[in-house]
């Protein structure tokens, strides 16, 4: 064989690895799209997966209590509770860190339905102090058929914890989801969000507790996360996945945080070990630590076959806000075998998204519906038999395995934006129906996504991730009061553009008052506005929303114009008076 053909030959097999970049935006977009097709209940009139239909509509009844709503958390139907919840926390926590990115795309609207889908369930399922239902339906009856959710005839018996039967770590997530969810709706829906923090404050495990410690900065909490530490094993575990059920790597994650955060108080000690537990973990997923994650030959984090691809999101998530956390805070990581910077973090879990998206030995994407292959025989009752809406015939318990699971052919339903369980140590994959190991989608596989694709589709434009968070801005909220004789802002304006500043919303930090300031840029003219150019100047902290050039600030990477009449937010966070902002340049079209 010639040195040519053994180099072509060579081109070819490694063709799958080559990147041609991928579409965060529509990734996050079709991440969330999912969630819309695990929906139980009565579904809304903008439902976007309109193969789907109500159902669930008798669930609870037979218990007295109303349980309809919430989330399928896979391909079956059975509506589990613990990791219905983690899913829940995992989507607030991306909004959380990302939420101004989520914006950005337009997706963060969809993000906080998705949330409030099943923060609403969850409210439902807590109809009592001490009470709280953590599953609707029967595993055993379900997986024995094979029907549309709209079709079930199998037990929708609810199962619920109390006194007499405890259930600490299901009451620890749904505390947890509810008291991170407050944080999403602490501005936009404030009645909502305490509606849900009165439910998450009865029960206090360390991942509720620093969640409720987030949401609330009430000290009684830190004091819970620090003093039950060891005995939890918060601070003892040095764990290298993370997951519904195993939370010790987001504790660490989040209590690290608090210390950077200088929130540590007497605690300090404490919350130190915190993080060489987190960092533990950071170190074994790049392989740089003492016990290295499993990688496939293709570079992919491996934990287990069934399902592998949960560990491979929450992961992706822990090191993209850990990688963000350390860059506010100006430090690197101390691995067993070398320091570990920010941007390695980054990095590690963008190439374990691009695995997901496709980049790959099999170059197949594992979410459905993104990039040209991707897998066609999803292990789905609802997205493997025809839409009722198509075909209103009755589908029997056995007849749809008969009929529909055992068919060779493609999903009838595309089930937009799932992530499958995913290939296993070899790269290898069977896109197969009864593959459930490979082929079975989960809410949870999502949910940590959503934060990362946000974030590497919007970046970091300069945002403080240790700043305090801010979701969304009403009418109502407090504003700064200028004192007397205070210059109003400067707003160098060259016409046809108008420039708008408001101070939203402030909170002190470290004895320091901090104020944030909203900034509309609208266009007056009857032409459109293209290469915008913002001096800023008098700015002393982080600013996202434009794009900076070096010499000054553009559109947001989303934007490219601004027709005649329409207007875009860009917003800033300092210590200080509002900053002078002016346009610099434009060209009317």
């Amino acid at each position: 064989m010639s040195v040519g053909v053994v180099l072509l030959h060579l081109l070819l097999v490694f063709v799958p690895f080559v990147a041609a970049g991928h579409d965060y935006g529509k990734a996050l977009s079709k991440s969330i799209l999912f969630f819309e097709a695990q929906r139980s209940g009565y579904l809304p009139k903008n439902q976007r997966i309109t193969w789907r239909a109500n159902s669930g509509l008798m669930d609870g009844k037979a218990n007295g209590v109303d349980l309809v709503g919430g989330y399928y958390d896979a391909g079956d139907n059975v509506k589990f509770g613990l990791p219905m919840a983690f899913t829940i926390t995992m989507m607030s926590w991306s909004i959380v860190e990302y939420g101004k990115q989520m914006a950005g795309s337009g997706e963060l609207g969809n993000a906080m339905e998705a949330v409030k889908w099943g923060t609403d369930y969850l409210i439902k399922a807590h109809p009592e102090p001490n009470v709280l239902y953590g599953e609707v339906g029967d595993g055993n009856s379900d997986h024995y058929c094979w029907q549309r959710p709209e079709d079930m005839t199998t037990s929708r018996q609810a199962y619920r914890i109390d006194v007499n039967h405890p259930g600490s770590d299901l009451a620890g997530e749904t505390a947890a989801a509810m008291a991170s969810a407050s944080i999403v709706f602490k501005h936009s829906n404030p009645a909502y969000s305490n509606q849900l923090l009165k439910h998450a404050k009865q029960d206090e495990l360390l991942w509720a507790a620093a969640w409720l410690y987030q949401a609330t900065n009430d000290n009684y909490y830190l004091d819970y996360l620090a003093n039950n530490a060891d005995e939890f094993g918060g601070t003892g575990w040095a764990i290298t996945e993370f997951g519904w059920d195993v939370k010790f790597a987001g504790v660490q994650v989040l209590a690290t945080k608090f210390l950077l955060q200088g929130k540590a108080a007497q605690h300090s000690s404490v919350l130190l070990r915190y993080q060489e537990k987190a960092e533990y973990f950071m170190c074994s997923c790049l392989g740089k630590g003492v016990r290295n994650v499993q990688r496939t030959p293709g570079g992919l984090l491996f934990h287990q076959r069934w399902n592998n691809l949960q560990f491979v999101t929450s992961s992706s998530f822990l090191l993209t806000v850990y990688s963000d956390y350390l860059s506010s805070a100006g430090k690197n990581v101390q691995c067993a075998t070398g320091i570990a910077s920010p941007s390695e973090l980054l990095s590690f879990a963008k190439s374990q998204v691009d695995y997901i998206l496709g980049d790959n030995p099999r170059a197949t994407s594992y979410m459905v519906g993104y990039g040209s292959t991707y897998p066609q025989q999803v292990h789905h009752r609802g997205s493997s038999i025809i839409s009722i809406k198509a075909n209103p015939s009755f589908v029997s318990c056995r007849g749809g395995y008969q009929t529909w699971f055992s068919r060779k052919a493609s999903d009838p339903n595309l089930l937009d934006g799932a992530i499958v369980g995913g290939p296993d140590a070899y790269d290898d994959f069977a896109d197969e129906r009864h593959n459930y190991e490979q082929t079975e989608p989960a809410t949870y596989n999502n949910a940590p996504l959503l934060g990362v694709l946000a974030r590497l589709n919007g970046g970091n434009a300069g945002l403080n991730q240790l700043l305090p968070v801010v979701i969304a801005v009403t009418p109502n909220l407090p504003v700064r009061k200028e004192k007397k004789n205070s210059k109003p802002p400067v707003t160098k304006v060259s016409p046809p553009l108008s420039i708008t500043q408001t101070a939203t919303t402030s909170w002190t930090a470290k004895g320091k008052t901090y104020y944030r300031y909203s900034t509309i840029v609208t266009n007056k003219s009857s032409k459109t506005v293209k290469d915008l150019k913002i001096t800023i100047s008098k700015l002393y902290g982080p600013v996202w929303g434009l794009t900076y050039s070096g010499n000054g600030y553009g559109f947001p990477a989303w934007l490219n114009s601004l027709p005649a009449g329409k207007s875009f937010e860009f917003v800033y966070i300092h210590s200080a008076s509002p900053a002078e902002i002016w346009v610099a340049g434009y060209t009317l079209v």
